[in-house]
């Protein structure tokens, strides 16, 4: 099975949140507390969940054509916000920062896949079974599929409608890694997650 370096920011700190760095491929810069504590203080997770959704909504949409966007936009704002109970569930569940970090991209990348919204996938459209049984076990205890990427945190009232992508070439994909959580450190290197988190500990 292949997992690709999965880009992604919900790890950042506040500052770096604030910043809205343009570089979002997935940093290993803070503790599994820290980010947990990001999300859950009183007014200031709010204020930082709701950079970390446009800060997703706007990248990904980059990525869609022009004039798509808009009528896409809806929709992934309400799937992100979503998506934020889902990181800190796999943080409950022991899941080490990097990997709830990656469960997050694995379901939008459900999402974009289940709309035809190929060239907004970060993994190539074939790899959708190896990444969902990397997560199984996460998955099956949160009624998470394909087909229902949110699965129990999906909102009460569902997620707004978006048109259907035609699907095509997945152009922005990246995939050849080996069976592992990747991570691109501060300069730029790409490795296993356990050895950044090595290497944050010893800094």
């Amino acid at each position: 099975m292949k997992v690709v370096a999965i880009r992604g920011c919900f790890c950042e700190t506040f500052t770096e949140v604030q910043r809205q760095t343009p570089n979002v491929k997935i940093k290993q810069t803070v503790t599994h507390f820290a980010a947990k504590q990001a999300l859950e203080l009183p007014g200031a997770g709010a204020v930082v969940r709701g950079k970390l959704v446009d800060l997703h909504t706007g990248y990904f949409l980059d990525e869609a054509p022009e004039s798509e966007r808009e009528a896409r936009r809806e929709h992934l704002e309400a799937f992100f916000d979503a998506s934020m109970d889902v990181y800190l569930a796999a943080l409950d569940a022991g899941y080490p920062e990097a990997e709830a970090r990656e469960i997050t991209h694995v379901i939008a990348n459900f999402d974009f896949y289940a709309h035809g919204w190929f060239e907004m996938m970060e993994f190539p459209p074939e790899e959708i079974d190896d990444h969902e049984e990397r997560y199984a076990g996460f998955f099956a205890d949160h009624d998470i599929t394909v087909e229902r990427p949110l699965g129990e945190f999906t909102p009460e009232n569902g997620l707004p409608d978006a048109p259907e992508g035609e699907g095509g070439e997945a152009v922005n994909a990246e995939g050849g890694f080996e069976d592992d959580t990747y991570v691109e450190d501060a300069e730029g290197n790409v490795k296993p997650a356990d050895e950044a988190d090595q290497a944050d500990s010893a800094a």
